[in-house]
């Protein structure tokens, strides 16, 4: 009961997204599992002994070092709100620690890789062909996640004044614009797509239906397949993209920021590591000592 206290809390008080709940109600109920099977405990009698023990079968079975911290992090918030509700008087996640992660650099696809397949790939000429290359186009020049993406309605867009409106993590709304190309490319989309169907959802499947997550995946897998040989090719590599080259063309962070949805410029500023990457090859091909 306490756990579904607690998710209920999240959606109603906390607007978090329905993923986030998914995944916070996933990690409570394996710890609820681990703690009744290994301590005969329920969630609110854990002590910081059982919750560190848990972390280490985590660990020892083989759970990657973010995944952890992300169930270490459920886990404090969780709680936090007991604590808070009277449920506990002691917190059991003070003392625990969350595990290094290696930094890696965001992937991204190169400029001239991206202007080949939305200037040069010949997309079908029809719905589907149009619809594709307009998700490609607009995750690329957005910087939108992809359940961003999938919850966009026709009544979001604005192309009077070239702009979209965006509804991010928890219910957090901004305002992103649209470049001319994009424009022409949606123009020609909802003029297909108007003899599909009539849906309040901007992006539709092959059969009419609303866009799902999954759908999205495979186009831009296969898309950037043409173009890349880059291991990772996802909605969130186009997100990486987007900014790794706004910021080499000269874009400030905090705009960066803004259009990303960050809620602080610290998640912003990993993308800085992939400029200076830059500037460092370079700098190796043009200074004759290097």
């Amino acid at each position: 009961m306490l756990i579904i206290e607690f998710l209920d809390h999240l959606k109603k008080n906390r607007r978090y997204s329905l993923h986030t709940i998914t995944a916070y109600e996933s990690d409570l109920a394996q710890l609820q599992k681990y703690l009744k099977k290994q301590y005969d405990l329920e969630v609110a009698e854990a002590n910081s002994a059982s919750l560190r023990s848990w972390v280490i079968e985590l660990l020892e079975t083989g759970t990657q070092n973010k995944s952890v911290n992300r169930k270490i992090s459920t886990l404090k918030s969780f709680y936090k709100f007991l604590m808070k509700e009277g449920y506990i008087s002691l917190n059991p996640t003070d003392k625990l620690i969350s595990p290094k992660v290696a930094s890696s650099l965001p992937q991204f696809v190169r400029e001239v890789e991206m202007d080949n397949l939305l200037d040069e790939f010949q997309f079908e000429e029809s719905f589907k062909g149009v619809r594709d290359k307009m998700i490609i186009e607009l995750l690329y020049s957005s910087g939108i996640r992809l359940i961003e993406l999938v919850n966009l309605q026709v009544s979001d867009l604005d192309l009077v004044d070239s702009q979209i409106k965006v509804v991010g993590k928890r219910n957090k709304e901004r305002i992103i614009p649209l470049h001319q190309a994009l424009i022409r490319t949606m123009k020609s989309y909802l003029f297909e797509r108007e003899k599909v169907a009539l849906e309040p959802y901007l992006l539709l499947s092959d059969s009419g239906k609303r866009m799902y997550p999954k759908f999205v995946y495979r186009k831009v897998n296969y898309y950037l397949g043409q173009v890349t040989t880059s291991s990772k090719k996802s909605p969130h590599v186009l997100r990486h993209t987007f900014a790794t080259h706004m910021l080499n063309n000269g874009a400030e962070l905090n705009t960066i920021k803004e259009i990303l949805g960050h809620a602080n410029l610290s998640a912003t500023q990993v993308y800085t590591h992939n400029t200076i990457e830059k500037l460092k090859n370079i700098y190796k091909q043009a200074h004759p000592r290097a």
